[in-house]
């Protein structure tokens, strides 16, 4: 309404005349200007009352009506609201005097920014000033009770939570945020207010409050990708060995949201031993029982192996293997610790603890992806599609697999257009991913390499590639490793790079998508997986 309302002023020329003069004489602008919910004053150049409509009297409701006002100045207004019980205990203003001289500041040129007014009723006035053509003022007060309560409510729940929380505008730059978060950048709140999250990066980088393994530009860059995304999320760890999960959303005006998770809690590590150790006294207990039926199935299955090789056969010798490989190593050193209790020291309990969850992971890894091959062949495999960024689902796939990669020495290098995402179940698209590179650290010998790679294909496509420099598979066994349980380049007694159900998982769950999982190589020359899935 105040855009029109000065188009109407301009334009009645208020270089000749005071707006209060004009506003006398436009009956329809009166009526407008008593109609507001914002109270409005005209001042003129000796901040002399001229003007205000009836919402002042509405705001102010101890002062005299404001036709008795008129010639007073803003000095004197601010006084009467003192002397009739308008105003909050000003002590904390530093008295009266101190509070004039602090209303009066408003009207300078230059002094743009509102200022808020607390009401002895608790209300909050807001005061904006504006000068007039003839070198006056206009001052507008609104109510804004409500707005800052709210923003006091949301800014006391950010404060309190254990989280680090930060909020940023459509072009990036800081707007709010709570102590935790000022805390793990190492600057004030006020210092950090208006800046890009970039810029914020950048400098609690070179700060040296990260820890940063490898090069710090492609690091940044990861953590840009993550903050960028609809959906991001990276964990970070900083100089003092605290890991934090940052998550990073989308807002709805346009911004964006960051929550800082500390996820080295001592408490929560302490709950999920506690929880760990409880299970594996509970399995043990049921390993016990199952002993015997398990030797009798190991025994089965060995006299299958040998009796014939037919395809039904090779599938019993695959599950046979491994099956038998995780139970024995569950049942042999939960054996190991329950019978001779108390003889161990902690490092060694913890190794064999290690070594049974390792083997108990192995195991459920082998059940999830025949589970999922069973619901995708029985069409009851349901898809959560959403817009998934490849570039962050690439860098957290190779983290899951960068131990794996350190200790063969296989470099992991990483190739994405910016701002790629994929019109994919977020879950399914981190199986098809993480299975890929898991196959291409497995098969690459030591001081090898494994490249991925994101680029746009045709008809609206993603292209997610995935090449190692590995032994290679002939191109007779092209087809059938794309079968379950099927390997190339060993016997079926070679179970040393898993149960062969990593890739007809990616294909089937690529063809569930409307993609297509597509696979080249030759003996000698690497092997290469291209994924392609439609874009979002």
């Amino acid at each position: 309404m105040m855009p029109a309302i000065k188009v109407g002023i301009e334009g009645m020329g208020f270089a000749q005349k005071a707006p209060s003069e004009h506003i006398a004489e436009q009956p329809d602008v009166l009526t407008a200007l008593n109609a507001l919910r914002s109270a409005i004053t005209i001042f003129d150049s000796q901040l002399r009352l001229t003007y205000a409509n009836q919402h002042f009297n509405y705001l102010f409701r101890g002062l005299p009506p404001r036709e008795a006002l008129i010639g007073r100045t803003y000095e004197e207004m601010v006084r009467l609201e003192l002397a009739h019980g308008e105003l909050a205990d000003l002590e904390a203003l530093g008295g009266v005097e101190a509070f004039i001289a602090a209303r009066r500041e408003q009207f300078q040129d230059g002094m743009y920014a509102p200022r808020d007014v607390m009401l002895a009723d608790g209300r909050i006035v807001e005061i904006k000033t504006r000068r007039t053509p003839d070198g006056g003022w206009i001052a507008l007060w609104s109510d804004a009770t409500q707005a800052r309560h709210l923003l006091a409510r949301f800014e006391d729940t950010v404060e309190l939570s254990a989280d680090a929380f930060a909020f940023w505008d459509g072009r990036d730059r800081l707007i709010h945020c709570n102590e935790g978060f000022s805390h793990f950048h190492g600057q004030h709140v006020r210092a950090m207010k208006g800046q890009t999250f970039e810029t914020i990066l950048r400098e609690t980088v070179s700060r040296g409050r990260y820890v940063i393994e490898g090069d710090v530009e492609s690091w940044i860059s990861r953590r840009l990708d993550a903050h960028r995304s609809p959906a991001g999320a990276l964990t970070v760890v900083t100089a003092s060995g605290v890991a934090f999960l940052v998550r990073d959303r989308a807002t709805r005006d346009g911004g964006r949201a960051t929550v800082y998770t500390d996820v080295t809690d001592r408490h929560r590590v302490e709950s999920a031993l506690g929880e760990t150790k409880r299970a594996l006294e509970k399995s043990q207990s049921k390993a016990k029982k199952q002993k015997s039926y398990l030797s009798d199935l190991t025994r089965r299955l060995d006299a299958a192996e040998a009796e014939a090789d037919t395809a039904k056969t090779a599938l019993l010798r695959t599950m046979s293997h491994e099956l038998k490989t995780p139970l024995n190593a569950i049942i042999g050193f939960s054996d190991l610790l329950k019978s001779a209790p108390g003889i161990f020291r902690e490092e060694q309990i913890a190794e064999y603890a290690g070594l049974i969850h390792m083997a108990g992971n192995n195991l459920l890894r082998l059940i999830n992806q025949i589970l999922d091959l069973t619901k995708i062949a029985a069409g009851r495999f349901a898809l959560k599609r959403g817009a998934i960024p490849a570039g962050a689902t690439m860098w957290a796939a190779s983290d899951a697999h960068g131990a794996k990669a350190d200790e063969k020495n296989i470099t992991i290098e990483i190739d994405c257009e910016p701002d790629m995402l994929v019109d994919a179940d977020e879950t399914a698209l981190t199986t098809m991913i993480s299975n890929l590179i898991e196959n291409a650290v497995a098969f690459t010998p030591e001081g090898g390499q494994v490249r991925l790679t994101a680029e746009h294909g045709e008809d609206d496509t993603i292209r997610m590639i995935v090449a190692d420099t590995g032994p290679g598979v002939a191109e007779k066994d092209l087809a059938r490793i794309l079968e379950p349980f099927e390997q190339a380049g060993r016997g079926t007694t070679d179970h040393a790079h898993g149960a062969g159900l990593g890739l007809p998982l990616v294909r089937a769950l690529a063809e569930l998508h409307g993609g297509t999982l597509a696979i080249a190589s030759a003996p000698g020359e690497g092997f290469i997986a291209t994924l392609e899935l439609p874009a979002a």
